[in-house]
């Protein structure tokens, strides 16, 4: 591998970095909004929904428009973009002092923008770049955005307690640092050739095949899967299990990543035959959500959550594995469309975790069947909720029992 390419590697790890800070800054910093500027619970929730609505928007567009974009540019523009947008975040309380809430949207927007372009861009170029074992090497690119996560979850708790809320502007300015590597990283280097469709007719090519969707349906399933306990695993032993929120908050959030990245990691060194760990994460991750859902003991709950974590960790990764090795000549176009159904996933079945939660806790039936479990309608609420994941994990594994069936009938192997 030329000196370059190392170079680009680096890059491209920084930008995976950056993503994590993108998805896990603004939830890290809702409490002390709320405490400093008096921003309601649902506009600090529309923050989420900004993020992945505007990741999933700039999915679908280069879904079926990648061929007109100078994709060597976007890619490099991808750090910088992330930095404007954190620029303009951290800087709500001087420039929109009074309307603090009008520039976190505006940086929300931009940085969430770059983190869409990362989904898409970031992906194809390590996929491009020649390796013994490109699988490990995919794998090893999504494991820095799960320890990126536990980073900037520790460093986050940790900011916030010793040096105060007040100053969160500050970490945001630190966390801007990371795309500012990736930008240093990026320059003057030479990035390979990313294959993408040259027409809209080339694209049409692609989406009349089914095995396509598969593909599609499989990464929806796994975002879903991932992203569920991602999000609700610290309310959910708080609230559902009764664990106290300093431990939810360590268990649930920063172990569930710390099993997520290890999984990564592990596949990144050892691991082979993806279509078998993707039908082994999607009913590892089934038994897990059934067990948060449903056991008894709470600490057995939040062994479950943590180790959901590791169940997942190759859902997402592992399909783009897969329908990369399926589609070669796909390029850009493939991953911005996988990226989009991972993103739907990842939005979708949270909300629907919330939806059967607060329908649940305030129905009559609700209420009388928590009665009868001796537990509150929102304990119940949530637990039934959790089955969400339990759902979204067996379509998973259909999925990629057909898949991997398909593979075997077309190359005798998967």
């Amino acid at each position: 591998m030329t000196k370059n390419y190392k170079r680009v590697k680096f890059a491209c790890y920084m930008t995976s970095f950056t993503m994590s800070v993108i998805g896990n800054l603004s939830p890290l910093l809702f409490l002390t909004f709320r405490e400093s500027y008096g921003i309601s619970y649902s506009l600090l929730g529309l923050l989420v929904l900004v993020n992945f609505v505007t990741q999933l928007s700039v999915d679908l567009v280069f879904s079926f428009l990648s061929h007109k974009f100078n994709i060597p540019l976007a890619v490099k523009l991808t750090p910088a973009i992330s930095i404007a947008g954190l620029l303009i975040f951290a800087s709500s309380p001087f420039i929109f002092a009074g309307n603090e809430y009008v520039g976190m949207i505006i940086g929300t927007v931009i940085f969430s923008a770059a983190g869409g372009l990362g989904e898409v861009l970031i992906s194809p170029v390590i996929a491009a770049i020649p390796a013994e074992n490109p699988d490990r090497e995919m794998s090893k690119l999504h494991s820095v955005y799960a320890w990126g996560t536990v980073g900037v979850i520790i460093l986050g708790t940790l900011f916030l307690k010793f040096v105060g809320g007040e100053f969160w502007w500050v970490l945001a300015l630190i966390f801007a640092l990371i795309p500012a590597v990736a930008v240093v990283a990026f320059l003057g280097s030479e990035l390979p050739t990313l294959e993408t469709p040259e027409r809209a007719s080339g694209v049409m090519s692609y989406l009349k095949q089914g095995t396509l969707w598969l593909f599609v349906i499989g990464i929806f399933c796994g975002g879903a899967a991932e992203c569920t306990m991602a999000q609700w695993s610290s309310g959910y032993l708080e609230g559902a299990l009764g664990i106290p929120k300093i431990y939810g908050d360590i268990f649930g959030v920063a172990l569930f990543a710390l099993t997520l990245g290890l999984g990564r990691t592990l596949y990144s060194k050892f691991g082979k035959r993806i279509y078998r760990v993707l039908i082994l994460g999607t009913l590892a991750s089934a038994v897990c959500y059934a067990v948060a859902a449903l056991s008894p003991i709470p600490f057995l709950g939040l062994v479950a959550c943590a180790l959901t974590g590791f169940a997942t960790s190759m859902l997402w990764p592992g399909s783009l594995i897969a329908a990369s090795d399926r589609f070669p000549t796909a390029g850009v176009f493939l991953y911005a469309l996988m990226a989009a159904g991972g993103d739907l996933g990842a939005s979708v079945a949270p909300q629907l975790l919330g939806i059967i939660t607060d329908t649940v806790s305030t129905s009559a039936f609700g209420a009388n069947l928590a009665l009868d479990m001796a537990i509150t309608p929102e304990q119940l609420g949530m637990k039934l909720g959790m089955l969400v994941g339990v759902l979204f994990s067996l379509i998973g594994a259909l999925i990629f029992t057909l898949l991997y069936k398909k593979c075997r009938a077309e190359h005798g192997k998967a």
